[in-house]
């Protein structure tokens, strides 16, 4: 019997079922390289075909394997090939009717999220990249379920400047075409430098060009065990150092991937037709609920409050410790994998900024030790385009030094300055709104061209 069939793993499960632990996303990567033609209603139409029949069993599948091993499946996603790819050949002035398709394939199959509305930017752009770019906007406004993302630096490339330019423009066209609903379109657009081509997460998600036809990752979302842990270690009365803490992560790490594993191979057994188990990701993915926080384990660990000094030195224990934990625990692990240090969608990190204990500086510190970057970060609606360009390329620069991923999630929210909060709901959660500094950039960003790519990158 396979290992990940095992009854110490059952036990595993039932153990960790009263302590947040959910499988955060099933995602279907669909390869959509044989969709493209000369003509864009053609090519919509080969999409939505190959979607709809590719993933028409998808939610009922993960709706049985969640019923079979009592561990909840949040979200049932799609990630495609990036759509610059697929659309370009079709010479079309816009890729929202793409966006609109994908949208109502989702629809039909009751997807929560179809990401890889999608290009890659980081040395230069092709015509079909643009047309992406300049699509967003509308995409994501008149999208509910379409989310995007945007490579825009490598470690191998350097730092496309003109494109992170024109991203801090998107944003701000993104954040207004959705003021309604406070600035929400941007929550589902990432800007990346090193993107992964196998991340099951949203807004990131998208499905490499060296991934098979049909792929099943899983992320999965454990911080309430690891909280849970920690506590009971600090409980226990006997003498304990951070090297135990380290080794209490680890062996909770282990067993929320051994879980995610599970999942993921059950789901793409029995979805079978093709369908191959790709990665698990074993990112600590934190949601609004109390207890279910990253910033609450690394208060658990002895800071008084994320942002407060050794924030940084306390999350790079816990980012290490949950990778050393998944490596022995999976040999498919992939993704982003570490710990996610989202504002809006964690509780106690929602707490640091209104305490004032949590700047974006600080934050933007901390990206450099965890899995992604500054994500789900609302800010001034007032804030220039430049200026938001001049965040993301700090943000991207940290990523390109230091051969990692990182990303930008950003949310001019349109009418709000600091001390407004908005609502979104969900695991968008709510977000404070967060001072940025009030001295410019736009000289630096309107020079525009390449950063060059670090002498770490030859390595050949």
């Amino acid at each position: 019997m396979p290992i990940w069939e095992s009854e110490e793993l059952r036990a595993t499960l039932r153990m960790i079922e009263a302590e947040h632990l959910v499988i955060r996303a099933v995602t279907m990567g669909i390869s959509l390289r044989d969709c493209a033609t000369d003509d864009l209603h053609r090519t919509c139409q080969r999409v939505y075909d190959k979607v709809t029949r590719s993933a028409r069993r998808l939610v009922s599948v993960a709706r049985e394997v969640q019923d079979a091993y009592g561990v909840p499946i949040t979200n049932k996603r799609i990630s495609v090939t990036p759509i610059a790819l697929v659309g370009e050949p079709t010479r079309a002035p816009s890729y929202v009717p793409l966006a609109e398709t994908l949208d109502r394939a989702g629809a039909e199959l009751g997807i929560d999220y179809v990401a890889g509305f999608s290009a890659h930017v980081e040395k230069g752009a092709t015509p079909g990249d643009l047309v992406l770019l300049d699509s967003i906007p509308e995409a994501l406004a008149v999208t509910q379920r379409v989310c995007s993302s945007v490579n825009v630096a490598t470690t191998r490339a350097g730092i496309n400047m003109d494109a992170v330019a024109h991203m801090g423009r998107i944003i701000k066209a993104l954040a207004e075409r959705t003021a309604d609903r406070g600035g929400i379109g941007c929550a589902k657009l990432v800007v990346f430098a090193n993107i992964p081509d196998d991340n099951p997460f949203v807004a990131g998600a998208l499905h490499g060009i060296g991934e098979g036809d049909r792929v099943l990752n899983v992320g999965v979302s454990g911080p309430g065990v690891v909280l849970s842990a920690i506590k009971r270690l600090r409980e226990s009365g006997r003498k304990i150092d951070l090297g135990d803490i380290a080794e209490t992560v680890k062996r909770m790490s282990f067993k929320v991937t051994r879980a995610g594993e599970l999942i993921g191979r059950e789901v793409a057994a029995r979805l079978g037709e093709g369908v191959r188990f790709g990665i698990v990701d074993l990112s600590l993915a934190p949601t609004p609920e109390i207890g279910d926080s990253v910033a609450e384990i690394l208060e658990a660990i002895g800071i008084e409050r994320t942002g407060a000094p050794g924030t940084t030195a306390a999350l790079a224990l816990l980012t290490d410790a949950v990778k050393k934990g998944g490596v022995m625990a999976s040999s498919s692990v992939g993704g982003l994998s570490g710990a996610f240090i989202p504002v809006s969608e964690d509780h106690g990190m929602i707490q640091a900024v209104e305490l004032g204990a949590l700047s974006l500086e600080k934050l933007e510190a901390m990206t450099a030790v965890c899995s992604v970057g500054l994500d789900m970060v609302a800010v001034p609606g007032s804030t220039s385009a430049e200026t938001l360009a001049a965040i993301i390329a700090d943000e991207i620069a940290i990523g390109v030094v230091n051969n990692k991923t990182t990303a930008v999630r950003i949310i001019p929210v349109p009418g709000k300055e600091v001390g407004d909060k908005v609502v979104y709901g969900g695991l968008l959660g709510e977000a404070p709104i967060m001072p940025v500094s009030r001295f410019k950039s736009e000289d630096f960003i309107r020079l525009g061209g390449r950063i060059p790519a670090p002498i770490i990158s030859l390595r050949n």
